[in-house]
């Protein structure tokens, strides 16, 4: 599978498996996580994505827990987590409101928490999960800096980050962000009108698409589907390469330019092993429209 430079010498699978429904699943035990992580792994998927707040900070958990179970899988394996969002429950449980917090003190104590909850030694790359309206910049640009010189982090990142809290946060750090993750998919086409797909390209940084299947819509809502003809464009092309909506979908992403890795979330088995159907779909500039069209609901000007 292709792989995707994001600092130094860490590079990321280009499909990313993502674990924010972990915790919902009916089995949670470290040998039913280890078996989702290994269908990954059979087709190059050794990106994972975590982050302290999911499944109300015990998802990171059940990861360790599968990586204590396992030893060898760690070095399989490049981890994302993310940090910020705190809500009233769990490690949390007695905060009166959600909030973010991006303080030098709730960073490193959110990473040391991850740290000990994963069980490892070192985080591949770390994102601010959402921006902070009260952000004090400069404390936060220096505690990112501070944990990838300390080695506790390889890299670090934003998600759903807007352009300017990018630029404010990456002017007074010496460590370049590595990757925003936003939300995209055929559903969710405004960082493509907005400018948010542009901005990371001109930084040359990639961008990670969360939830590219629409929370399912894509796939399993006709009536999400504007006007009709984006289930028929799915279905048409699908038919063509013999895989499912979904692989189309991922591979509308996949198709552009601007380097996106779509992260992938789902606890079926089944499912988790056709994620790399994704690649076997092509897309010329034609169809890639025809899709982008028909997911705005509209004919391009």
């Amino acid at each position: 599978m292709q792989r995707v430079s994001i600092s130094g010498d860490l590079t990321l699978s280009r499909l990313v498996y993502g674990m924010w429904r972990l915790a919902n699943d009916h089995d949670t035990s470290a040998s039913h996580v280890a078996a989702k992580i290994h269908a990954c792994l059979d087709q190059g998927i050794t990106t994972v994505d975590q982050a302290a707040v999911y499944g109300g900070y015990t998802a990171e958990r059940l990861l360790g827990d599968a990586l204590r179970a396992e030893r060898g899988l760690r070095s399989k394996l490049e981890i994302i987590t993310k940090c910020d969002i705190v809500v009233p429950t769990g490690r949390h449980a007695d905060k009166r409101h959600k909030h973010y917090d991006t303080s030098r003190q709730h960073i490193l104590d959110s990473v040391d928490a991850s740290l000990q909850e994963m069980g490892i030694d070192e985080i591949d790359l770390l994102l601010i999960h959402r921006s902070d309206p009260f952000m004090d910049h400069h404390e936060t640009g220096a505690v990112l800096d501070e944990l990838v010189a300390s080695g506790k982090v390889r890299s670090v990142g934003a998600s759903n980050f807007k352009s300017w809290d990018w630029e404010l946060l990456q002017s007074v750090m010496t460590t370049a962000l590595a990757t925003n993750q936003i939300e995209l998919s055929l559903c969710e086409l405004e960082p493509f009108t907005n400018g948010d797909v542009a901005f990371m390209q001109r930084h040359g940084a990639p961008i990670m698409a969360w939830s590219p299947l629409g929370g399912g819509r894509v796939v399993f809502d006709e009536a999400s589907l504007a006007d009709g003809m984006l289930g028929q464009h799915l279905d048409d092309i699908a038919a063509q390469f013999s895989v499912d909506r979904a692989a189309v979908a991922v591979a509308f992403l996949l198709a552009h330019p601007a380097n996106i890795l779509p992260v992938l979330g789902t606890n079926n088995l089944e499912r988790i092993a056709r994620i790399s159907d994704a690649l076997k779909v092509n897309l010329d500039r034609e169809t890639w429209f025809a899709l982008y069209q028909a997911g705005l609901g509209h004919e391009v000007p």
